[in-house]
């Protein structure tokens, strides 16, 4: 499956002047995986997985003379490591506190060397020893969107084929119907690289369900490394809750009645740090950057992954695969969480990406859009619905109150308008919706 990221290592791999290269993001979205396919157009790849290998960690130990630590780790691993043949990986990287501080010396004495590294919990580890700054890349990567998905099971001609039908604002019912079963798909399964390989395989669902429930317990069983001992019982807590609450304005009553905010928010903060939420703040928008004025106690939150959401909440996914239209509509906080997450896959990858949203309450007038995107020096608003219809009040609201933006984006299960000041599109769409912008 070829995914964006590729491209982007593809581009670090052929950069004249390299920095050693620290790839961001949760456990088992496709780090090591994006790796090892970059090793294979080297002519040799060396991977230290720290985890594996607590041995390796005492090379590190001992000083920063990067001459001593390759030829170390050559023994080690028993293969020649080669300026500018080799692509070395340091894995799990956060393991060993000291490899990571040893980058900047990578950059600075061995420039030469293309060395890149990963961790699933690497994001404690910075808290704690820092970055060397301005002498690393960073890449974040998020779980394979829907275009990539599409891309492997439809090829690139059908993408073309939906690019410049949804460009032109028609698309025959046969086709749209076709895309939204495979959005069906992608909803029920997801976008964890493993769990998508084995139904691109088998198309056995079943097996997809037992692997995404591995994986859910293995963001579990990671609790008790970066939680204290008291704080483990809020983070299962919000854990278990959050993917029931996508698309509302998140509370932390609606988590427990019985515990404080002070309990919580901790918690929710850690799984934010792991990658595992992420929080869609509220931003009045006037202008650039969104997050200016962004209100840090107003948010909501969504999971990582729709297909991991589904299991969590023990709800099964089949209606996903066999009516997507229906789904979609019994089931509209998930389509909001589908389109954060597409938000994020398609957001520049070598910064953090942040979600907003906007809204205005009043009494009598109260207003809300989904997601506000900054494109350029635009400011879109995007508002999501479930269905093939839906009023759009708030959208007409926030571009009357808000003159500099022109536009409004909707994301629905029917196919691509454009009315005045609004265009829409279908939810497959996202990318070459945003790609139009």
């Amino acid at each position: 499956m070829l995914r964006a990221i590729d491209i982007e290592l593809e581009k670090w791999k052929n950069y004249q002047t390299r920095k050693p290269l620290l790839l961001r993001g949760a456990r088992q979205v496709g780090k090591t995986y994006s790796a090892r396919n970059l090793g294979k157009k080297f002519k040799s790849f060396v991977e230290v997985n720290f985890e594996k290998r607590k041995d390796a960690c005492s090379i590190f130990s001992r000083d920063f003379d990067t001459g001593r630590i390759l030829r170390e780790l050559s023994i080690l691993t028993d293969n020649r490591i080669i300026p500018g043949e080799t692509l070395l990986f340091f894995d799990e990287i956060q393991e060993c506190p000291e490899a990571v501080k040893s980058l900047r010396y990578f950059f600075e004495d061995s420039p030469a060397l293309h060395v890149i590294s990963a961790g699933s919990l690497i994001e404690f580890s910075i808290e704690k020893i820092g970055l060397p700054v301005g002498r690393i890349s960073m890449l974040y990567l998020y779980p394979v969107s829907f275009s990539e998905y599409l891309a492997s099971v439809e090829g690139e001609e059908l993408i073309a084929m939906m690019a410049e039908s949804c460009s032109s604002f028609r698309i025959g019912e046969s086709f749209h119907a076709r895309l939204m079963s495979r959005l069906g798909e992608y909803m029920a399964i997801g976008g964890m690289p493993e769990v998508l390989g084995k139904w691109m395989e088998t198309k056995d669902f079943q097996e997809c369900v037992k692997i995404q429930n591995t994986l859910i317990d293995t963001y579990r069983q990671d609790f008790e490394r970066y939680g204290r001992k008291h704080q483990i019982k809020y983070i299962e807590m919000i854990f278990n809750r959050i993917p029931s609450f996508a698309g509302e304005k998140f509370k932390f009553t609606k988590i427990s009645e019985c515990h404080r905010k002070r309990e919580l928010e901790p918690a929710l903060e850690l799984l934010e740090k792991a990658g595992l939420v992420h929080r869609i703040r509220h931003t009045h928008a006037n202008g650039l950057p969104l997050g200016a004025e962004a209100d840090f106690e107003k948010y909501k939150v969504i999971f990582l992954d729709v297909g991991l959401s589904n299991s969590i909440m023990n709800m099964s996914a089949k209606g996903w695969i066999l009516n997507p239209l229906e789904e979609f509509v019994n089931r509209g906080g998930m389509a909001e969480a589908f389109v954060g997450q597409e938000l994020l896959a398609y957001s520049d990858p070598n910064v953090r990406a942040q979600l907003f949203y906007w809204h205005r309450e009043a009494r009598s007038s109260s207003a809300e859009v989904d997601y506000i995107v900054a494109h350029g020096n635009k400011v879109v608003p995007v508002e999501v619905k479930s269905g093939a219809t839906g009023s759009l009040k708030s959208m007409v609201v926030f571009l009357d109150e808000h003159p500099k933006s022109k536009f409004g984006i909707r994301f629905f299960s029917g196919t691509p308008t454009k009315d005045k000041n609004v265009f829409s599109y279908p939810l497959y769409a996202i990318k070459r919706a945003l790609e139009s912008l």
